[in-house]
């Protein structure tokens, strides 16, 4: 007998699964299913409304559980990595020592011991050396494991330090929505801190830390009390996003989604989405703010003039694309520093060999008057 299923994709995408066999015997047939019929990639887990706790959420563990248009709903498991890390310096220090006899004479010792001691100097002189300092437009840090919720200003803390003794009192949950306004706002900025595009695993554990600080905040009727505040998050971190985007300063790894930056045949919001993999932090930074030195930009323009020959002789291009390609030519500087020429015909072509074509239409048009 067919069995219809209602199954839950993401927030906005709901879906009627219709098996005709029945439901399967095992849950590896169902995941196996419901991963073939709506094209998922990666590996999934399904959780199931169980009708006797209030419509709450749990494992599917076993298909006896479910039943004819039972609702089902779609998780995205994160692959698991192991690292095992063996310290080198120890191990190869005990090996050189345990290769001398057992009657070898102190003085005999001493070398071995001067040759670890400058074996490890040399180590951390070497790793000084190679130690990466990253400009300031960098993340300086992974996600944290557990998140940690960071301190809210002094009013929110006082007002969400009243509602958890109210909490543990009455058993009363905290319900004002321009106080969890607020809460979002703070947080939206600490998770963009560590990455711009969050896993479904992080925002889990955001509001996990969330409601074990701040009992108070756990809303009833969801699972576990933490279902609202997974959904407050990632609204709020779209919309974050959205915000940054509309700025005029660039956030590179937010403008590589833009539909105006896909291909045509990418141009869907939730298309190929170029994000960082679980252990990359700075997957796009921004070019780091640096103080701008007249000096050092003069002898890079001068460094560069061949290659700006190259482009104005045998490409032509057009004022914007050279102003793209060269801003820092049309800086007041390097404008100044080209118009302290004379005009005189001579030396014309000594400005536009330096500037580029957009001088030319400035001088003839001066040339002219």
């Amino acid at each position: 007998m067919a069995v219809h299923l209602r199954v839950i994709l993401e927030e906005h995408n709901i879906q009627k699964l219709k098996l005709p066999t029945g439901i399967p015997n095992t849950v590896e047939d169902l995941v196996s299913i419901v991963t073939e019929t709506f094209q998922l990639h990666g590996e999934i887990g399904l959780l199931y409304q169980d009708k006797h706790f209030d419509n709450e959420f749990f494992s599917v563990t076993s298909t006896a559980d479910l039943y004819d248009k039972a609702t089902v709903k779609v998780i995205l498991k994160e692959p698991t990595i192991t690292l095992d890390l063996h310290p080198v310096l120890e191990s190869s220090t005990l090996s050189s020592v345990s290769t001398y006899p057992a009657s070898t004479t102190e003085t005999d010792i001493c070398p071995a011991d001067h040759d670890a001691s400058s074996e490890v100097s040399n180590y951390a002189s070497s790793s000084s050396s190679d130690t990466i300092i990253l400009p300031d437009s960098c993340r300086s840090a992974a996600w944290p494991v557990p998140f940690q919720v960071p301190e809210f200003s002094r009013d929110l803390e006082l007002i969400l330090a009243e509602a958890n003794n109210s909490y543990d009192a009455t058993g009363r949950h905290f319900m004002d929505a321009s106080v969890k306004s607020a809460i979002m706002q703070e947080l939206a900025k600490v998770i963009f801190s560590y990455t711009a595009y969050q896993t479904n695993e992080q925002i889990l554990s955001v509001a996990e830390a969330l409601v074990s600080k701040f009992p108070c905040l756990r809303e009833p009727g969801s699972f576990a009390g933490l279902y609202g505040w997974q959904q407050r998050i990632k609204n709020k971190m779209h919309n974050y996003r959205a915000k940054l985007r509309s700025r005029k300063y660039s956030y590179p790894e937010i403008e590589i989604n833009t539909l105006k930056r896909k291909h045509p045949g990418d141009a869907v919001p939730s298309k190929n989405i170029k994000k960082p993999k679980k252990a990359e932090v700075n997957y796009l930074p921004p070019h780091p703010t640096e103080k701008i030195n007249a000096n050092i930009i003069a002898d890079k323009m001068n460094k560069t003039f061949s290659s700006r020959r190259v482009e104005v002789v045998s490409l032509s291009p057009s004022v914007g694309v050279f102003k793209e390609r060269w801003p820092a030519l049309f800086t007041e500087a390097q404008v100044r520093m080209s118009c302290n020429f004379f005009f005189p015909l001579g030396y014309i072509h000594v400005i536009t060999m330096r500037a580029g074509p957009v001088f030319i239409k400035n001088l003839n048009a001066k040339s002219s008057s």
